[in-house]
């Protein structure tokens, strides 16, 4: 397991924090990393600023064109790429440790000196307003997305990172690059490298890159507010017309990372919608009734408030009887303590599969920037069994009766 033994931790004077680990079982790298740049500094009329921005970001920079880029990842047959969420943008790539200088070089390129050509920047708003209107027209992303405006209610995560058509209209050239010169910058950027390098060479890479990175003008990431609870159950109902299918989203709020409930409700959500045939709920509404072409339940934690949801593909006809069914589980879930068979097979699940989690090096990467972004400590993979181990019936189910009250859900339903 990685841990502090075997990690390497640094932070720049620039408030560059790097992360490497060595893995000389393959000669690749695995390079992934993140900015406090996201669409919590979006303006409500220009919802999707970030994302565009990005995603434009290798459009073209200083010293390549988007041509001359894509020529030299493709020469090494390496991967790179960027995306953006609510509080951060992030960055990812993998290849050959060989080629670490000329990678981590075109990363740099991208972070620290983007130029958004105009053709490019109309090309990218072109396909975001494309992807919207598929959007528009998928059941299951509408029910996700009515099920977050209810869920988070007045708080930044009710609203979606890509925006609305509307908003993405708005956008001009100049946005992106105000967007870029207010966000992007050294403080808060994490990144994580894992593959055949030694840690110091990794760590001295990074600081010849983006050492000596500095942007004045870079803004603090907002403090995110606190979340109101939900007073009543609230249903919304979105009609998306020529579809056979209905998507309903139900559930409601969860706490952040970091709280003792974390892991209780992490092993009792499996048992409710993921271990197996998806849970009790695959067994009730999928098999036993046959009313669901899929159902499953998810628990999404971060910084700040998360959601607890249950999730099902109908037919439309069976709307109704399945919130009836799924409503039904909870109340069940939130009666009576899950099983000693049900916890020893979760238990047994996250302790078995964490050495999948942990096989490549990009699910290392990944692993290392959580256990920073959440201050879980470099020790964390070691402390993990002891974790789970230490997860009871009795801490699920009353962690469960605190968050899970089924005459206060939320629930979405998009669908013909």
């Amino acid at each position: 397991m990685p841990g502090p033994e075997d990690i390497a931790r640094e932070t720049l004077p620039n408030g560059i924090t790097i992360l490497a680990r060595s893995n000389f079982n393959s000669p690749t790298l695995s390079i992934r990393g993140y900015l406090p740049s996201g669409s919590i500094f979006d303006p409500d009329g220009k919802l999707g600023l970030s994302y565009l921005t990005a995603n434009s970001l290798m459009s073209g920079t200083a010293h390549y064109d988007f041509q001359s880029l894509y020529n030299e990842i493709e020469s090494v047959g390496a991967k790179i790429g960027f995306s953006a969420g609510t509080l951060t943008s992030a960055f990812s790539a993998h290849f050959l440790s060989e080629d670490l200088d000329l990678i981590l070089g075109l990363i740099t390129e991208c972070l620290r000196h983007p130029t958004f050509p105009e053709r490019d920047f109309k090309r990218l708003k072109t396909q975001m307003l494309t992807g919207l209107a598929i959007r528009s027209q998928d059941t299951a992303a509408m029910a996700s997305m009515l099920f977050d405006q209810a869920v988070f209610a007045g708080h930044p995560y009710e609203r979606p990172d890509d925006g609305y058509i509307e908003t993405i209209q708005a956008i001009e050239r100049e946005d992106l690059v105000k967007f870029y010169q207010r966000t992007f910058g050294p403080q808060g950027l994490t990144i994580a490298i894992v593959g055949a390098v030694e840690p110091k060479k990794a760590v001295d890479a990074v600081k010849k890159a983006l050492g000596d990175w500095i942007n004045p003008a870079q803004e603090t990431l907002p403090e995110l507010p606190p979340l109101a609870p939900v007073a009543k159950s609230t249903r919304k109902d979105l009609t998306i017309s020529g579809k056979f299918q209905a998507d309903i989203v139900m559930g409601c709020q969860a706490p952040e990372r970091l709280s003792p409930d974390y892991f209780p409700l992490r092993i009792g959500n499996n048992i409710l919608g993921e271990f197996g045939m998806m849970g009790r709920l695959g067994k009730s509404v999928r098999e036993d009734s046959g009313l669901a072409y899929y159902v499953y339940s998810n628990l999404s934690s971060s910084l700040g408030p998360g959601a607890w949801e249950m999730i099902a593909g109908v037919n439309a006809r069976n709307v109704e009887q399945a919130i009836d069914l799924m409503i039904a589980e909870a109340r069940r879930f939130i009666s009576e303590p899950v099983n000693a068979e049900e916890l020893d097979d979760s238990r047994s699940l996250f302790l078995g599969r964490l050495p999948l989690m942990l096989e490549s090096n990009a699910g290392v990467a990944i692993s290392l920037l959580n256990m920073q972004r959440f201050d879980l400590g470099l020790d964390y993979f070691i402390q993990y069994p002891e974790k789970i181990k230490a997860v009871t019936a009795e801490r699920i189910f009353e962690a469960s009766r605190k968050y899970l009250n089924p005459d206060k859900l939320i629930i979405a339903v998009a669908g013909p």
